[in-house]
This record gives C-alpha cells, structure tokens and sequence, in this order.
C-alpha cells in the first residue's frame, strides 16, 4: 500500500475537512494517508524549521510515494524536498511569500492572537514564527521532483497570481521534472474543501495510477 504524507496549513491540524475527504477517497484505492501535527513543538512556539524536521522524521518512517503540502504545510513540502526528500510533490494553495507578506501587518505586541480552525478559537503565536517565515526562500529554484500546484482562482488567502508567476519563472527555466502542472480552479476559495476530487486525481497521476471503478 503506497503511503502518501499530507502536511497541513498553518493554525490547522491532522483532523481537517481536506485531510478526512482525501483519505476517505484515496483509501478506495488502496493508498494511506498519514497526516502528523505540525504545530510544533506547539502553536504558541510554532517554528518553521521544527516543522522541517518534523516531516523529514515522518518520511523516513514511512517512505511516501508522494508529498501533499496545503497552504503553510506547501513550504514545509518544497524545503523538505530541497533537503533530500524525494517523493513527487502535490502542492495545494502554496503559501508563496507568506511570512514576508504576513509580518508588515502585524499587529503590535507578541505574542499575537490567531484563530486556530482545529480548536475553534484564538490562540497566541509568538512574533518570531513570523519574521523567521519571512527569511525563508525556497521558491527561486523549481523542485528536482515532479510537481504540481493546485490555486483555486479566488483564494482569498495567497494570490493565485503571485503564485502564478512563480510557476512561470519555475517553467522557463526548463528544470520541472516531467508530469509537473500548474492547476488553476475557476472560483476555488482557499481551502479547495469542495475539489478534493480533483486533488485525489492529481496524487493518483502523480503516483501513476488509475482509481478503482
């Protein structure tokens, strides 16, 4: 049974709408779907290269046939992949830029308040999550392995044309491996909860499989 990692998005956890959807279909096919918690080593402490380490750990454990990062989780996948991880990449809403978009808007103080969607509530966040977010720059170089991004038109959290520029400066300079795409959804929101059909099918080309009938 291949096992795919799904790294989820930031103030976010393991027992999300996306995560349940996807496995509830994938499994169909005989594919697991392992999804560790990456608030690390908590939420108030969140820390970008912990997080790193914490998928680095889970795909030495389980071998996965293919990564799937959403929004925060994204990031996690491609530095992942830039430090050895080899598995082809599914890339949801990647948040591009996110910590340098984040920390000139800021509120003062620290540490900030943030609605957790797991806990249904605010909870703090240390001030530095952000401005360590705000240095990291993986995205100048295309992975090694095969990708594909998935941006929903209408995503009102990380502009799907930022994005799009990304992929076309990743296109040009003629290093994406074969089978990568861009995938934009016409009207797609943020979370894509309502497209995960569309998601199974990108892990299942991205494994070369067919689903079942």
């Amino acid at each position: 049974m291949p096992t795919i990692l799904y790294l989820h998005g930031f103030a976010s956890s393991p027992s999300g709408r996306k995560i349940a959807a996807l496995r509830n279909l994938l499994e169909r096919d005989g594919v697991e779907v392992v999804a560790p918690d990456l608030n690390v080593p908590s939420f108030r402490d969140l820390d970008f290269p912990e997080l790193v380490r914490k998928a680095l750990d889970e795909a030495a454990r389980r071998d996965p046939a293919v990564v799937v990062g959403s929004s925060l989780g994204a990031l996690v996948a491609i530095e992942a992949s830039r430090r050895g991880l080899r598995a082809p990449l599914l890339l949801i809403a990647p948040a591009i830029g996110f910590g340098r978009r984040w920390v000139d808007k800021l509120p003062p103080g620290d540490p900030l308040n943030f609605f957790h969607h797991a806990e249904g509530r605010d909870l703090p966040i240390r001030r530095g999550f952000f401005e360590g977010l705000a240095a990291v720059e993986n995205d100048d170089e295309p992975p090694t392995v095969p990708v594909i991004v998935v941006m929903g038109s209408r995503d009102e959290s990380v502009p799907v044309g930022h994005v799009r520029e990304i992929w076309k400066r990743w296109d040009s300079s003629n290093r994406l491996a074969g089978g990568s795409r861009f995938v934009e959804i016409a009207g797609g929101d943020h979370g894509l909860v309502d497209h995960v059909p569309l998601l199974a099918q990108c892990v299942r080309d991205l494994l070369g499989r067919t689903p079942l009938p």
